[in-house]
């Protein structure tokens, strides 16, 4: 039933407690009893995924790097273009996640997918990569400056990068960028902390000092049964500079 489904989502979310020492270890102890029931308590509480993955064009016999991709939703939102790419690696912390993933690329026949239980920051690819994308996964890499940094260090030039994510804006962000509130930029920090999501000022500066922007976007997002919660969120999508 989907409320049992959500009920054990939230008690991971709200009440479990993650005591590992290490960041794998503390991503699996996280996802582990609730990772079959990920994908549709995440669709509604992670906006944006959609409209970053299609607004990035596929090249035909290109090289696609999920970062954080976990049970490889993500995918989804290529439909069949997907089989146009050469190959795609889901890179995960998490076996528990990628086990999901593993069971949907069976199911969707699609043999071009690779699926790696890796770090972000020093996984790489045999040859550079047309693409690679964050959804909703630098909020939860504690050293997420070394990621991007991986990131463009592994695209090909004027290869391209695509983030969405939670965040909040600095206390005087750029004239072009969205100023958040001392509430919003106090508050929701706080609060996906206790998940070991951490929300930052500095995404949105550093993603446009690093990359040439293509596309951004600022907005709000909702939480599952806290109806009046709107935690703020970003699209991202540039080039790597040549």
């Amino acid at each position: 039933m989907p409320l049992l489904a959500d009920l054990r989502v939230l008690y991971h979310l709200v009440f479990k407690r993650v005591r590992a020492c290490d960041h794998a270890a503390r991503m699996e102890q996280f996802y582990a009893g609730q990772s079959d029931s990920y994908d549709d308590f995440r669709k509604r509480l992670l906006p944006g995924r959609q409209e970053l993955f299609s607004s990035i064009p596929i090249c035909d016999g290109g090289v696609w790097v999920d970062l954080g991709g976990g049970t490889g939703a993500n995918l989804e939102c290529l439909g069949d273009s997907i089989r146009r790419l050469s190959r795609i690696y889901v890179v995960d912390l998490s076996p528990s996640l990628l086990e999901v993933a593993r069971r949907r690329f069976e199911r969707l026949g699609w043999s071009n997918v690779e699926l790696v239980e890796a770090d972000a920051i020093t996984f790489r690819p045999p040859s550079p990569a047309d693409v690679v994308t964050f959804s909703y996964s630098l909020t939860m890499i504690p050293d997420w400056f070394a990621a991007i940094n991986n990131a463009r260090d592994i695209l090909r030039q004027e290869g391209i990068l695509g983030a969405v994510d939670f965040y909040v804006s600095r206390k005087h962000p750029a004239q072009s960028h969205t100023k958040h509130s001392w509430l919003t930029r106090s508050l929701w920090p706080l609060w996906f902390a206790c998940d070991d999501v951490f929300l930052s000022a500095d995404h949105v500066p550093y993603l446009h000092d690093s990359f040439r922007s293509v596309l951004y976007r600022e907005s709000r997002g909702r939480l599952p049964y806290v109806p009046f919660a709107r935690p703020p969120y970003y699209l991202f999508v540039g080039r790597k500079r040549g």
